[in-house]
């Protein structure tokens, strides 16, 4: 089964597109063919990447391992569905009680 996974980012110091889509880079590099990079939206002060995965928590587990190399500015959400589904599970953080893409 196929999911989209979704991390999204809400900046604190302003939306440096650069870096965000160097992140985006950086994502791709890392998932390799374990899971699909499907591109970005930003709007309302976040910033989303989509990847298409059949293994979100594996493919969340080598987000994190990234992140922490390239530490983005901001609070991080992370959470996926089914590919073709609408309601989100959340992944992180484990306080969030809701998600939602804007």
């Amino acid at each position: 089964m196929e999911y989209q996974l979704v991390i999204q980012f809400h900046p604190t110091t302003g939306l440096d597109f650069d870096k965000l889509v160097s992140i985006e880079d950086a994502l791709i590099d890392e998932l390799g063919d374990s899971a699909s990079v499907d591109g970005h939206d930003i709007g309302s002060g976040e910033f989303n990447i989509f990847i298409f995965t059949d293994s979100p928590s594996g493919s969340f587990q080598r987000v994190q391992k990234l992140l922490q190399r390239v530490k983005p500015d901001g609070a991080m959400n992370v959470a996926y569905r089914d590919a073709d589904g609408k309601g989100y599970v959340i992944l992180w953080p484990p306080n969030l009680a809701e998600f939602k893409v804007a």
